[in-house]
């Protein structure tokens, strides 16, 4: 793992990048806590009003993602688009925190913030454009270091907030601080990154906008996404029913609900670094497959519980767990379409949205006939079942492949 801090650490196309989503990581840590509280308690929205401004956010965000996705591949150097991004996150929080009324906050969440959120997927394209020409193995290991550093910045930034909120009448401040971060990814890329040179193989074709969209929504691709979704919903499934069973069958208070989440935060980074060594030997599929039956034992464990203790010698085997389904993913949906590097990332917008499709359904079925730890032992079978489809799609890739060869 030395050696990807290494390859991060000399290659410019890769450090500026990496810096950047590491102080993105603060715009979505210092906000996602909090923007519950401040539109529905603080700004009086209706539970039902938020849920259609939440829906409505993330549809925004898959469509930026796919069409800056599909833009950047076009253009090559994504200097620009880092640079408009982080402008209109200035944007979005910022009004937030300068207005504090429900029509800046609607237009914010709805329209700015969104459209800065495509920013994690164009720094990662813009990595795997570096990488895309570096070992495979080597090129994941880099990617899930990335993730691990991003998912350090995530855990950090709560906490530091938190203390700083602890005695505020408003949480709007948070959004003052996110306004500050992108101001801070801006000067980045204004200062410091280079351009990215332009790969003729790519250019010599035309990049058709609804071209792209083919390959996206073609059998192949969404099959996987789908398999994909299927087990970072049970990842987002547990952020809403933990805290259900911890208060509830575990007889647990609301600070054991966050004490638990904290630890999982930062457990979740030095498994990430392990995960990303493990991809230098193994392959991704067989990786994410093992981390994924590591999540659905926790699950397992979890509808078990019947004390706040045990919530707590779960925290290694959910963040274990919870490392590979966030970081392991990210390198086989780019792999996905391999030569375009913005279209393969803008993927992971399209499986975090349909992730929360699969977890709403997977709560809502759940929860109509079993109790909150029945809902997670069927999101555990849900797990089992993308684990031998993942697994079946790899053999059944195999198999054509030996059959295709010459013999």
């Amino acid at each position: 793992m030395s050696s990807a801090f290494s390859s991060i650490l000399r290659d410019q196309r890769i450090r500026i990048p990496s810096l950047t989503l590491v102080t993105l990581a603060f715009t979505y840590a210092s906000t996602m806590p909090y923007q519950s509280i401040i539109g529905i308690t603080e700004l009086g929205m209706s539970d039902h009003a938020y849920s259609i401004l939440i829906f409505a956010a993330a549809l925004i965000n898959v469509v930026t993602s796919l069409t800056l996705g599909i833009w950047s591949d076009k253009l090559g150097d994504r200097r620009l688009l880092v640079l408009a991004l982080s402008v209109s996150g200035m944007i979005g929080f910022g009004m937030i925190y300068a207005f504090r009324n429900t029509a800046a906050f609607m237009i914010g969440v709805l329209l700015f913030i969104p459209i800065s959120n495509a920013t994690y997927s164009v720094l990662l394209a813009s990595i795997r454009a570096a990488t895309n020409t570096m070992d495979r193995g080597k090129a994941a290991a880099i990617t899930s270091t990335v993730r691990a550093l991003f998912s350090g910045s995530w855990a950090l930034a709560p906490g530091l907030i938190g203390l700083y909120l602890v005695s505020a009448h408003s949480m709007t401040p948070a959004y003052g601080i996110a306004g500050l971060a992108s101001l801070v990814c801006f000067c980045l890329y204004l200062f410091l990154a280079k351009a990215e040179p332009r790969q003729d193989a790519l250019f010599s074709q035309q990049v058709g906008f609804f071209s792209s969209l083919a390959r996206v929504f073609s059998p192949r691709v969404l099959m996987r996404v789908g398999i994909l979704s299927m087990m970072l919903g049970l990842q987002r499934l547990s952020s809403v029913v933990s805290p259900l069973i911890i208060t509830h069958d575990a007889g647990g208070s609301v600070a054991d609900v966050g004490i638990t989440a904290g630890m999982v935060a930062f457990l979740e980074m030095p498994f990430m670094l392990m995960w990303g060594a493990l991809q230098r030997r193994f392959r991704s599929v067989h990786i994410l497959a093992t981390g994924t039956l590591i999540y659905c034992v926790y699950l397992v464990m979890l509808s078990l519980v019947t004390a706040p203790w045990q919530i707590y010698a779960l925290v290694v085997v959910n963040a274990c767990g919870c490392a590979a389904i966030l970081s392991v993913p990210i390198t086989y949906l780019q792999d996905l379409i391999a030569d375009r590097p913005g279209l393969g990332t803008s993927l992971i917008s399209v499986n975090t949205f349909a992730a929360n499709g699969v977890s709403a359904g997977i709560f809502a079925l759940g929860t109509s006939f079993t109790s909150y730890s029945g809902t997670a032992l069927l999101a555990a079978g849900v797990g089992v079942a993308a684990i031998l489809l993942l697994l079946f799609v790899k053999a059944e890739k195999q198999q054509l492949q030996q059959s295709a060869s010459p013999r």
